[in-house]
């Protein structure tokens, strides 16, 4: 579970594969008792709820990330878990976690933009919220970034 004050990291986290729930509600106690019943590890750079009883006692992990720097909460993050960055990149919906399905050229007719459907051939869709993925630019850039993780 990512608390919100870390939200880029779910993004991240997300375009790993890896499962990562955001918190957007304001209050700790409540992203601490769903994170205990979903039994998530909580990903914050709150102090206090690293100090909460919940956590000294070993019923709920948490993870206190040092740095403002996504990149740096991120390689904090699979040092920590010994996590594989590239495992299953670009799987998961980034904006709502949801595992993302393989589209044909024809189903995103009108869905991509004109560019993009006539440069690419291949796309995914997250069938929640309906947001198109294709292997632009920017995720070549994003995959070489994965891939310098794994010599965490």
């Amino acid at each position: 579970m990512v608390d919100i004050n870390v939200g880029r990291l779910a993004r991240w986290l997300r375009a790993t594969g890896y499962d990562a729930d955001l918190f957007t509600g304001r209050d700790d106690s409540d992203m601490v008792r769903t994170a205990l019943k979903e039994g998530r590890i909580v990903l914050t750079r709150d102090g206090g709820v690293a100090r909460r009883r919940v956590v000294t006692t070993g019923r709920l992990r948490v993870l206190h990330l040092r740095s403002d720097s996504v990149r740096e909460q991120l390689r904090q993050v699979v040092s920590a878990f010994s996590l594989n960055p590239t495992h299953r990149p670009f799987s998961l919906c980034l904006e709502c976690n949801r595992p993302l399905e393989g589209r044909g050229k024809e189903v995103v007719v009108g869905l991509a933009p004109t560019y993009v459907f006539s440069t690419q051939w291949e796309f995914s869709q997250c069938p929640s919220c309906g947001r198109i993925y294709w292997q632009g630019t920017h995720w070549d850039a994003m995959r070489s970034w994965l891939q310098e993780l794994e010599e965490v």
